[in-house]
């Protein structure tokens, strides 16, 4: 087989002998991204030998094989198969609420995301925190969450020129995403605060990704000495 296939419901494309992509839509939207995320989890319960794992994006799954065990022709007729439960959306299971220091130090795109706005520092922060977002996928470095929707007057395109180095718990906002460094990255987000909540956690035994996809998220504006407190035990009781 080669190309794709397509069902009333998505598109399976070939990524050569080792992997499908299964598309959804083309656009960030949650009903898709629900899709997705269900799609994605009974693909995970079927337990076929020879998946190699099942990453969710925004608007697809790709599932990643070992071509001696399972082949994408096989993959694809099961996949075409599954029925029609798997694309049933069960409610996201898990809210969080993150601390966030914003501007100084800690966000030194925060008035420049005012300007943009045209509004006071303190909008921006209203408007950033007042959102309850949805984690449509994680990616670019562990555990990196892509939250969204930023409101619009706030969304502003990322930096031109990325820089070399963004502080662990940085929190950004490119256009109408807004997202959460996990590690310290280069990176071209606007940055308007950090967080001291680990959310890649290393050695933690159960998962080292605090947010996982479909989850919500809601930021809380604090202070700087709340912000050293929560590092400083977050430093002393690692997960």
């Amino acid at each position: 087989m080669a190309g794709s296939q397509t069902s009333p419901d998505f598109q399976i494309l070939t990524l050569g002998d080792a992997a499908l992509t299964i598309e959804f839509g083309q656009k960030i939207d949650r009903a898709i991204n629900e899709r997705v995320i269900a799609f994605a989890d009974t693909v995970r319960s079927q337990m076929w030998e020879g998946v190699l794992d099942v990453v969710p994006t925004y608007r697809s799954v790709t599932v990643h094989v070992d071509p001696l065990c399972l082949d994408v022709n096989t993959l694809t007729d099961r996949l075409l198969r599954l029925p029609t439960s798997a694309l049933q959306v069960t409610p996201a299971s898990r809210q969080h609420r993150i601390p966030v220091l914003y501007g100084g130090e800690a966000g030194p795109d925060l008035e420049e995301v005012a300007a943009f706005a045209k509004v006071a520092v303190a909008d921006v922060i209203r408007l950033h925190a007042s959102v309850q977002y949805r984690v449509y996928m994680l990616g670019f470095s562990p555990g990196f969450p892509y939250l969204g929707l930023v409101p619009e007057s706030i969304a502003m395109p990322r930096l031109a020129t990325p820089r070399i180095t963004v502080p662990v718990g940085s929190v950004g906002i490119a256009e109408t995403q807004t997202g959460i460094y996990p590690i310290a990255t280069p990176g071209g987000w606007r940055l308007i605060g950090r967080t001291p909540i680990a959310l890649y956690r290393r050695h933690h035994t159960a998962t080292q990704f605090l947010l996982h996809p479909g989850d919500l998220v809601q930021f809380e504006p604090i202070r700087a000495h709340e912000f050293n407190r929560l590092e400083r035990e977050t430093h002393d009781h690692p997960h």
